[in-house]
């Protein structure tokens, strides 16, 4: 099992404002023209998935099994070339900040692995960056 993680991101709204948004997936519409078009495009969603055209992968297309309020949100794909599960994790730094982390866990062969691997934690980077920028009010 491979597992990258974004770095931990800082977000300046409170814990249950994030988890709000982010385990309620018709929510992503803020995140139109905010991810890179070079590397993004073709964003829909519904309140329980999400799916999106992710260049050089293909379309992928999470769903949430899971939601640990206001910790946790677990996704896994519906539909992706590479299987992989998806956590946010969230954690309260004051009443009105919180901190971010994704991690992403699927199983690789090693031709895969090396194929994809720089692209996904790039990828998985990008989207922490954008997530934590995001209004959540």
């Amino acid at each position: 099992m491979s597992k990258f993680e974004s770095g931990v991101k800082e977000v300046p709204y409170a814990q249950e404002k994030v988890f709000a948004v982010l385990s309620d997936m018709s929510n992503m519409k803020r995140l139109e023209g905010r991810l890179p078009e070079d590397k993004f495009r073709d964003l829909e969603f519904d309140n329980d998935s999400v799916s999106i055209h992710v260049d050089p992968v293909g379309r992928i297309t999470l769903r949430i099994v899971e939601r640990e309020n206001p910790k946790c949100i677990k996704y896994e794909t519906a539909q992706s070339p590479v299987p992989f599960n998806l956590w946010v994790q969230l954690l309260p730094t004051s009443e009105q900040s919180s901190k971010m982390k994704l991690t992403i866990k699927a199983d690789l062969n090693p031709f895969i692995k090396g194929m994809i691997s720089k692209p996904l934690q790039e990828g998985l980077e990008k989207l922490a960056e954008t997530l934590a920028l995001i209004p959540y009010e």
